[in-house]
């Protein structure tokens, strides 16, 4: 991923907090407040506050078990051309994110997969970029949008931007 690979750019926020369900909703929150002077749509704002919510709550569930002495960090980083939010927990071993399943509503429905795992799937269509890497002991998820909508959505084909 060449845009994630470059200067991590100036830190608008950083902090951590306890691994508890429904701390997703205060990180939500000071990203939000981080995004308002980072040059995003609107639609770009809830793209990306989705995606930090979702691997938020991956870091709090997956990665550091619910354990609530281990934080999960986030930091979000403005550069030239995007908005980079990473989001770290303690779990190290974590699989890589084309490891996880595809979820299937059919499947799920007929409970050939389970219900939840919706997760990473909305992760990776949120946002620009997405990737992961882990050192032994943190795994970390970066969620990057650019901020010239118009360059995310002739590089997809897709229309989003």
């Amino acid at each position: 991923m060449s845009t994630l690979d470059g200067s991590p750019g100036d830190v608008l926020v950083s902090f951590s907090l306890a691994s508890r369900p429904g701390n997703e909703r205060f990180a939500l929150r000071r990203v939000a407040e981080a995004l308002s002077s980072a040059g995003l749509s609107d639609e770009q704002t809830a793209r990306l506050k989705t995606a930090v919510a979702e691997a938020t709550m991956n870091g709090i569930e997956h990665g550091n078990g619910n354990r609530e002495e281990l934080p999960v960090e986030i930091v979000v980083s403005l550069t030239d051309i995007a908005v980079v939010v990473s989001v770290t927990d303690q779990s190290g071993g974590q699989a890589a994110l084309q490891d996880a399943e595809h979820p299937d509503i059919d499947l799920k429905l007929a409970g050939l997969q389970r219900a939840r795992g919706w997760g990473l799937f909305l992760i990776k269509n949120m946002v620009d970029e997405v990737e992961s890497s882990e050192d032994g002991r943190r795994h970390t998820v970066r969620l990057l949008m650019k901020r010239d909508s118009s360059a995310g959505a002739s590089e997809r084909g897709d229309g989003r931007g």
